[in-house]
């Protein structure tokens, strides 16, 4: 048995205006909704773990962000303009990593990159040709004779070449190995010493969004959930786990309670901000015991997605 309540709104960020903002999105597939009267506001100048189950519609939302998917309803902005549909100048500003990377496998690595710049309006081909060279990727290999992962390596060259403002990145490591995933954040990390650069990436891998310190935004039955910096989750979510014999009936009410679940004797608490002299006074009252624990970020993501 489980409840659950949304995390009240942090407060908007003042550094910089808006990079993306989304307003009463709503995308269905076969009569399924998956995107449902989301809306959604991305500062510049952040790294942001877009965090969801399977299913979710991280990758929809993705696509819709980028004009790459239409909408059914709502509206999208990037850089303060509306996103009808992909091109125009604020397209020179963006980089994208989709989940698999299978486009023109007759080309060759090189002439697949400089054909790509041509669509810019900057291209650091210094960047471009030593990452090229640290991730082993040949320049005179056709791109159908790569591997996965190596046709990931060069989607991620791709985008961040342009050094964009904005690099959106759907599920980016997943093919790499841990070697090229701690390259690649590395890159990703120096390219956000850039004012205002923003970041949004989906992905499973929690120690990479620890590794960036991101804002955490939960995408849940349809709709940003909340967004939140790690720092904060960790500082005020705890998990609150009540003991006793026989167990419980129906979950305690505690103040500040995320989601409460039942596992046999234990009735176990996310909470934000608990108050341990209240659980304190909750524990001798119902004669249980009481534990209070810091969840890592894995943990969070499972309770909370």
């Amino acid at each position: 048995m489980s409840t659950a309540h949304p995390f009240s709104p942090p407060p908007p960020a003042e550094a910089f205006a808006p990079v993306v903002q989304v307003a009463q999105l709503n995308k269905s597939f076969a009569r399924r909704d998956v995107l449902q009267q989301l809306d959604w506001v991305v500062p510049a100048g952040r790294v942001i773990g877009l965090l969801g189950r399977n299913g979710a519609g991280k990758t929809t939302l993705l696509r819709c962000l980028l004009g790459l998917s239409p909408i059914d309803r709502g509206r999208v902005e990037l850089f303060g303009q509306p996103m009808d549909e992909p091109g125009g100048e604020r397209m020179h500003r963006i980089g994208f990593v989709p989940q698999t990377f299978d486009l023109f496998p007759w080309m060759k690595v090189r002439a697949y990159l400089d054909f790509t710049a041509a669509f810019y309006g900057r291209w650091n081909a210094a960047l471009a040709r030593r990452l090229l060279d640290e991730w082993q990727l040949d320049p005179k290999q056709k791109i159908g004779q790569l591997s996965q992962g190596q046709r990931q390596k060069l989607a991620i060259v791709r985008a961040i070449a342009p050094e964009p403002d904005l690099l959106v990145l759907d599920e980016p490591v997943a093919s790499l190995d841990p070697q090229a995933r701690r390259a690649f954040m590395g890159e990703l990390l120096a390219l956000m010493r850039g004012p205002g650069k923003t970041v949004i990436f989906s992905t499973h891998i929690t120690a990479d969004l620890e590794r960036a310190d991101a804002d955490i935004a939960l995408l849940r039955d349809g709709r940003i959930q909340f967004t939140r910096p790690l720092a904060d989750l960790r500082a005020r979510l705890r998990r609150v786990v009540l003991e006793r014999p026989g167990g419980w009936s129906a979950p305690p009410t505690v103040a500040g309670s995320l989601k409460a679940t039942l596992h046999g004797d234990q009735a176990q608490l996310l909470v934000e901000d608990p108050e341990e002299s209240a659980l304190q006074a909750l524990a001798a009252r119902e004669q249980c015991t009481l534990r209070i624990e810091t969840p890592t970020l894995e943990d969070l993501f499972v309770e909370l997605a």
